[in-house]
């Protein structure tokens, strides 16, 4: 497995090295790299890693920022001191956050946990390889409940998905706002393509939705019904909505 180290404090970043390769020695370390700057430019240059261990703060800015531009296809396990970031780390692939000092008792496990999520990873680099949606049975309805009740929402009566906190939910064009269990990730293999698009980490919109969208520095800023704060699709993934929007019948 090759893995991707990002650390500013070098004791830091041997220690954590040596418990990968004391826990796994096929694990190979392709770089340790110690700023933002730095691993933007190591990114231009070099294909993703299978995994990363990130630390949080770093010495310029923080790796939030770099996750921005680079948009992880890869899981990353946070490694910090604080534990104020961890709602917003599961943003960017996490699959663990572990706090300084973490023993090779939880660095194990956060491997274990990756091993387990493997299938999902491979999976979406697939369908981004082959341009298709390996799951090509698309639900003809979501159970929700209201209350006591169970209710059976049609796709076509979704206007969007969005997440939350960790909680997934769902908006009709009735206005009505329901819980579900499946992360937006989940979604996105159950979902026709024609009809739903991943605008970004936080919605999944349905075409019917769309009021109206214009394009500010190269991203693309939607306005949706059931009104809802305006939802950007980032510069990355501009060409692809613009593409599907044409397609859509």
């Amino acid at each position: 497995m090759n893995v991707l180290i990002i650390e500013d404090e070098a004791p830091a970043a041997d220690k954590l090295e040596n418990m990968l390769r004391e826990l796994n020695p096929g694990i190979k370390v392709l770089a340790k790299l110690k700023s933002v700057k730095e691993s933007i430019k190591w990114f231009s240059e070099n294909k993703s890693p299978e995994a990363a261990f990130v630390d949080v703060q770093l010495s310029d800015e923080s790796s939030f920022e770099l996750f921005r531009i680079i948009q992880p296809d890869f899981p990353v396990i946070f490694t910090t001191a604080f534990d104020d970031y961890v709602l917003k780390s599961f943003e960017y692939n996490s699959i663990d956050y572990l706090l300084k000092p973490y023993s090779k008792e939880k660095l194990k496990r956060a491997l274990q946990k990756m091993n387990t999520l493997e299938s999902v990873f491979v999976r979406k680099k697939l369908n981004e390889i082959t341009g298709e949606n390996l799951c090509k049975e698309y639900k003809s309805r979501f159970i929700v409940k209201k209350g006591l009740e169970n209710i059976a929402l049609k796709p076509e009566d979704i206007s969007y998905f969005f997440s939350e906190f960790k909680i997934t939910f769902i908006r009709d064009f009735n206005r009505n706002k329901y819980i579900i269990d499946n992360s937006l990730s989940e979604l996105m293999c159950v979902l026709n393509p024609e009809i739903f698009f991943r605008a970004n980490r936080q919605y999944i919109v349905n075409k019917n939705s769309i009021v109206k969208f214009k394009t500010e520095s190269g991203k693309i800023i939607l306005s949706l019904t059931p009104e809802t704060d305006d939802v950007t699709v980032s510069k990355e993934n501009a060409a692809e909505f613009r593409k599907w929007i044409k397609e859509s019948k």
